[in-house]
């Protein structure tokens, strides 16, 4: 069994190496340039817009946002804002008991008049956190401010200036080792560690590094998750899961507090971030994570510290999904296998329509998947998945279908071959053997040789002429050593009787002595075989014939049967003559069990006792219990071959 199927193992081996090794060396040139960070930015932009094109959340109301927008700065009629001013702003505010106030302004040096009223106010109001510059410029916070409650303002713009990512936390000064954390976690930490919480801020379990409320473990940033290549990763740093949506928080304006115009139950036990909302002062981050921007791709630091503290808010009270990726194996192993998935719609797609339909539904699939799973928290690589995908489903169908032709232009050359191999070796080989007989027998006239010789040379020069006009392989006809044409389009039986009617009338010594022929072929069914394996076949039977013509002295009987049992086919030739002499194996013997393998069958020359030979060919139909077929007959084999050998004693 085992050397049955060898052949079809090495073909598929061979295609291998013409069709998909192109394929293969795409995903490895994909992959490298993933590892060398070519394509951090389109797996950013692909994040982007995902995160962009997510439904629409409802407003985080626990964060509210007081901006100093461009009217406000016009009724003070100055810039920065003045210390009395931020003071009462800050007392105000304090009035409506909010949870935490998170101060998003830079007050390093006073700004008068009123610089003694904002150091009073900072020192009343308990839950102020201000803010600081940790890097690369350091701002100093308010002077005299206690230490815990001074966060970090800091962003860090990926290489294409948007921001993706948060810093919760980090040293400020590497050799005093003293470690500080950014506005967003201490505004979160003041809310959750609130009385109606008291959810603590902790190590996290599974990772000892990053930061844990309760059960919640925000997952840390690392140098290469998702499409990031060696990015400095210091600190705890988390993915940003901006919140979706036009409104995603409720903002005020400085006029509004002081009017008193608006509902006191949006400030009362919530986060309150003040910062500045106005283009003319270029407080501003990049981003294109958020739809309906004004302007396009641009949000206010207070915004970004607002999404950053209700990330942490969402994930601990509401269970949001946290951005987390997929460690390097997994990724790369996703991306192979749409690799071997895009070869494999190369292979199976043999049009170039039903190629680019198959493509643009496995392209539309694999960004749909990627959709799903960023909406489920998890940023897994699309781009470099889907880049593979398109130039291996466009370019693996060139590169197969090329190596195609070629194996079938080297198959026509070999048919060719085989095929002049048998039109001398059945027609004027036959005769040259005649000829060789009788003159060592010494009976040969002189007449008869030369008739001989010139009928050897019309045949080699009709052979010629057809291997000229037209490639053998190409047209479904059979030319016989007899130069006799047959057309393959008959059924395959019919064509063993043309076959073997027309051998046994050729001039070959043995077949003098002929007495008795059987001659009987059972159908095989059309679908079963194509013009080439007819041809073949055809082909054997007359080799067979020939060689019993040639060799097998004294025969007086031939019987030639073709059966069909269990799904396979037996074409067997047995004649009682003195045999093949010769023990050598020729180049009919090594065309014969080649035959035997393409069809995936076995070939036997073997003697018959008292005398005789038997050859043999048989091979299973291609239908749809071949495996089952192949097996039973082997069983059958090996039970007939016992009782013969339990005979025998």
């Amino acid at each position: 069994m085992l050397l049955s199927i060898w052949p079809k193992i090495k073909h598929k081996i061979a295609t291998w190496r013409g069709g998909e090794l192109p394929g293969i060396a795409v995903i490895g040139l994909v992959m490298f340039a993933r590892l060398n960070g070519s394509l951090q930015f389109s797996e950013w932009i692909t994040l982007d817009t995902f995160l962009r094109l997510r439904p629409s959340e409802p407003m985080d109301e626990r964060v509210v946002i007081v901006g100093i927008d461009e009217k406000d700065i016009q009724d003070v009629e100055s810039y920065p804002i003045p210390d009395q001013d931020i003071a009462r702003l800050l007392r105000r505010l304090q009035t409506y008991k909010p949870r935490a106030i998170g101060l998003d302004i830079v007050r390093d040096l006073p700004v008068e008049p009123g610089h003694e009223q904002l150091v009073e106010a900072f020192e009343d109001i308990k839950n102020l956190i201000a803010i600081e510059k940790v890097l690369p410029t350091k701002i100093k916070p308010p002077p005299g401010f206690p230490p815990e409650r001074i966060g970090f303002s800091d962003v860090i713009p990926d290489q294409d200036s948007k921001l993706r990512r948060s810093i919760l936390g980090m040293y400020r000064d590497e050799t005093r080792r003293e470690y500080v954390f950014s506005l967003a976690l201490l505004l979160a930490k003041a809310y959750l560690g609130a009385e109606k919480e008291k959810i603590e801020l902790e190590n996290g379990i599974h990772d000892r590094l990053t930061m844990r409320f309760g059960e919640t473990e925000l997952p840390r940033f690392l140098t290469n998750s998702g499409g990031y290549v060696g990015t400095d990763h210091f600190g705890v740093q988390v993915l940003l899961n901006f919140r979706s949506g036009r409104k995603p928080f409720r903002r005020l304006s400085v006029r509004d507090i002081e009017t008193g115009q608006f509902n006191s139950s949006w400030i009362r036990d919530r986060i309150v971030i003040v910062g500045v909302t106005t283009p003319s002062i270029k407080d501003t981050v990049n981003t294109t994570a958020i739809k309906g921007l004004n302007p396009p791709g641009e949000i206010y630091g207070v915004e970004f510290h607002a999404h950053a503290t209700s990330q942490i808010l969402s994930a601990v009270l509401d269970k949001r999904s946290l951005l987390r990726t997929w460690s390097d194996p997994w990724e790369y192993l996703w991306i192979l296998g749409w690799g071997f998935l895009a070869m494999g719609l190369g292979r199976l797609t043999q049009s170039p329509f039903k190629n680019l339909f198959g493509v643009g539904v496995a392209s539309f699939a694999l960004v749909g998947v990627g959709y799903v799973f960023l909406v489920w928290g998890w940023w897994i690589p699309v781009a470099p998945a889907l880049l593979i995908l398109v130039i291996n489903s466009l370019l693996f169908p060139a590169f197969y279908h090329y190596d195609q032709a070629l194996r079938s232009q080297i198959n026509v050359r070999q048919g060719t071959i085989e095929e002049t191999f048998n039109l001398i070796h059945n027609g004027p080989m036959q005769t040259l053997a005649y000829i060789i007989t009788r003159i060592q027998n010494q009976d040969l006239p002189q007449d008869e040789l030369l008739l001989k010789l010139k009928t050897i040379k019309d045949d080699i020069w009709e052979i010629s002429e057809y291997l000229k006009q037209e490639t053998p392989t190409q047209e479904e006809t059979i030319r016989l050593g007899s130069n006799l044409k047959l057309s393959l389009n008959p059924p395959i039986h019919k064509l063993f009787y043309e076959v073997c009617r027309d051998t046994l009338e050729r001039n070959l010594p043995c077949f003098e002595t002929l007495k008795l022929k059987v001659l009987k072929f059972e159908p095989i069914p059309e679908q079963y075989l194509t013009i080439e394996q007819k041809r073949k076949l055809c082909q054997f039977l007359e080799e067979a014939l020939c060689n019993v013509g040639k060799h097998a002295k004294g025969v007086t009987r031939i019987s030639a049967i073709g059966k069909l049992h269990d799904e396979w086919y037996t074409l067997s030739l047995k004649d009682n003559g003195s045999g093949i002499c010769s023990s050598s194996e020729n180049r009919g013997t090594k065309q014969c069990k080649n035959l035997a393998k393409q069809l995936g069958g076995t070939f036997k020359r073997e003697p018959l006792s008292p005398q005789g030979t038997l050859c043999e060919l048989t091979w299973p139909l291609a239908g749809r219990n071949w495996s089952i077929a192949k097996v039973s007959y082997g069983l059958k084999t090996l039970f007939l071959k016992g009782l013969k050998y339990i005979k025998k004693f």
